[in-house]
């Protein structure tokens, strides 16, 4: 019994290793064809491709992309080229048929009635005189290129390449064995033979859904509300191939959790990279103005703190960067920190650069003010220090210059994106001030089907009132789910609209012939409008108020590292200036110790995301850097929470 289970073993491993040892090719189906041509063209059983492809058996369907053992399949395929050398006469006799001559004179029936066109219209008769073609047949070996060498790119995993080429991630995995659970830059491996025309594009933009076994269109629709058709308008293979288990999915964006593949997937946490020790040395230039500041009382400087913003954002901002620093110490990072008073003046930065040694800096954080930093900037460039600007957004780019803040424009494409690939909306509404009227034309421009409506005039005067009615809204809506977008910088005018259009959201209703109306308001630029006292945040959160934004806001439920350390350390929850100087503090040492520089990080570190900010730089072509990455977020429960995308 125990040799019996030891040989057992042994065949079970040998036949363990074979398996996994062995090489598939694919085939990608056309019309008309079917498992046994299919099987004959690569020299396997039907039975070999059904083992394989179990989704086979229930019939096959253009495009579908199947499995075939490379073993067998690597036999090439053999064709016979005819080439015509003549004729030779015959005069058909008793009880010859085109089969029995077809066999005499070694050539198939087609090609006797190719040459004796009279016979595709009569039968063949004794007497009647036929041209025999004589051929020279040539065997000709036929390379195998079902599968191609592939090499990934960067952020490149699995799901992404299954997507690009058509196939599910156990099929991908079948083709590529060895190729580990976790893809490589520069990895080789083998991917279906398609024209780059028949590859597809990941768009971020869109979420991607990964196929559980046994799901059908139903469930599908059940989970992620989304009919057949808009499936198959989004995913035109599906109408060919149908669902297969594993196979990607592009849908909107979404926020399951279950099947929902993260297509954001290239972010780094560099403390997890860190690769150099050695100390670093850092800069942080903010406009504290100490010399306004009146020591005399307790009292007198609270007050001074109070009426001077820059003092305000200076001291939150630093408080975020102590906290960062402290952070770094503990993750073994040694650094000198120089910190500089610019008293928002540049005469005050270009002496701050003058009088110190700025050759061994690593980097700089700040001033916040645009004129200083461009004016600190300037002076650092002869030594080639990276600079980075906590808020600016509308800097001169010089070779040395990174832009954190993302731009105006980055976040109106983002939002203008989100509603372009949404495929569920009916309508789309741009509704302005008269102050945002070519706001609303760019709308119109992107979305021509879109309608435009203005906010009221003042009968007497005939300036901008800031309402609109009721009607001016309800004659535009449509059935179904209705895109608004909102363009203001008047918090009266975000307080009427918000209210109107909560008023208009309505159910179905089948006794009453009513069908629903959805409502998801938009805006291009979200500004302290939409967070006037006056505007209900309630009625945000019924419209689904979508925008996109520099930073998210922490959940201060999400039990954060640096929220408690910092509440502690100053009784007070974190503000977005002292979040910001901890993100950016953070994310400017570990890109500096998990790279050759700054510089270099870019490439290296392609994406980070820290407590409130997320940092994805990009080179001008002439110039510096800046950030191309925003969240896009919405009010929901009364909470603002990021769209997965």
């Amino acid at each position: 019994m125990i040799k019996f289970f030891s040989v057992l073993c042994l065949v079970l491993l040998f036949s363990f290793n074979t398996v996994n040892a062995q090489n598939f090719s694919t085939h990608q189906v056309k019309k008309g064809e079917t498992i046994e041509g299919i099987a004959k063209r690569y020299y396997v059983t039907p039975f070999d491709i059904y083992s394989l492809n179990p989704d086979a058996k229930k019939g096959l369907k253009p495009n579908t992309v199947l499995i075939i053992p490379i073993s067998k399949a690597n036999k090439p395929k053999v064709s016979i080229v005819k080439e015509l050398q003549g004729f030779k006469n015959h005069r058909t006799k008793k009880k010859e048929t085109l089969y029995s001559l077809s066999k005499l004179y070694n050539v198939s029936e087609d090609d006797i009635k190719k040459y004796n066109k009279f016979l595709y219209a009569n039968p063949l008769r004794k007497g009647d005189k036929l041209q025999i073609p004589r051929f020279k047949t040539t065997e000709v070996v036929e390379e195998n290129t079902a599968t191609k060498t592939y090499i990934v790119l960067p952020k490149e995993g699995k799901w992404r390449i299954a997507y690009k080429f058509g196939i599910t991630l156990e099929e991908l995995e079948l083709l590529n064995p060895e190729m580990g659970d976790v893809l490589k830059e520069g990895q080789e491996i083998n991917v279906p033979n398609l024209d780059d025309t028949e590859e597809k594009v990941v768009d971020e933009q869109y979420s991607y859904y990964k196929v559980l076994p046994k799901e059908g269109f139903y469930r599908l629709k059940l989970k992620l509300g989304l009919e057949q058709s808009q499936l198959e308008a989004l995913n035109p293979d599906l109408k060919e191939t149908g669902l297969k288990k594993g196979m990607i999915l592009k849908i909107p964006y979404s926020n399951l959790a279950n099947g929902i593949i993260e297509v954001d997937s290239s972010r780094i946490n560099l403390a997890d990279s860190i690769a150099d020790f050695s100390s670093k040395h850092i800069a942080v230039m903010l406009p504290f103005r100490l010399s306004r500041v009146d020591f005399d009382s307790v009292a007198d400087t609270k007050r001074s703190i109070k009426n001077d913003p820059y003092l305000n954002a200076s001291l939150d901002f630093h408080s975020g960067v102590l906290i960062a620093i402290d952070s770094l110490k503990k993750l073994g990072i040694s650094l000198k920190v120089d910190v500089y008073d610019t008293k928002r003046q540049e005469s005050e930065v270009a002496r701050i650069i003058a009088d110190n040694n700025f050759e061994d800096v690593n980097a700089v954080i700040g001033p916040l003010t645009s004129l200083s930093f461009d004016k600190a900037a300037s002076e650092l460039r002869q030594y080639h220090v990276p600079i980075i600007s906590p808020i600016g957004t509308n800097l001169k780019l010089y070779d040395n210059v990174f832009q954190s803040r993302p731009s105006d424009d980055l976040l109106k494409s983002k939002i203008i994106n989100y509603v372009r690939t949404d495929t569920l909306v009916k309508h789309i509404i741009a509704i302005s001030d008269t102050k945002n009227r070519e706001v609303a034309n760019s709308i119109k421009r992107e979305f021509n089907f879109a309608s435009l409506i203005e906010s009221r005039k003042d009968k007497e005067t005939g300036k901008d009132a800031y309402y609109v009615s009721v009607d001016d809204i309800k004659d535009v809506l449509k059935p179904g789910a209705n895109i608004v977008f909102l363009e203001t910088e008047n918090s009266g005018f975000v307080s009427n609209v918000t209210s109107v259009l909560a008023s208009l959201i309505q159910e179905e209703n089948k006794e009453e012939n009513l069908e629903a109306i959805d409502i998801i308001l938009v805006t291009t630029n979200k500004n302290a409008a939409f967070e006037g006292d006056e505007v209900s945040n309630e009625h945000l959160s019924k419209l689904q108020f979508h925008f996109a934004s520099s930073t998210k806001a922490y959940n201060e439920t999400d039990n954060n590292t640096f929220v408690k350390n910092y509440s502690r350390l100053y009784d007070i929850t974190p503000n977005k200036w002292a979040v910001k100087g901890f993100d950016l503090t953070m994310d400017v040492v570990l890109r500096l110790v998990s790279s050759e520089d700054l510089y270099a990080s870019v490439n290296n570190a392609q994406l980070t995301e820290y407590v409130e900010n997320k940092f994805a730089y990009k080179k001008k072509l002439y110039g510096g850097y800046y950030n191309d990455t925003v969240y896009l977020v919405k009010y929901d429960d009364l909470a603002i929470v990021e769209v997965k995308q």
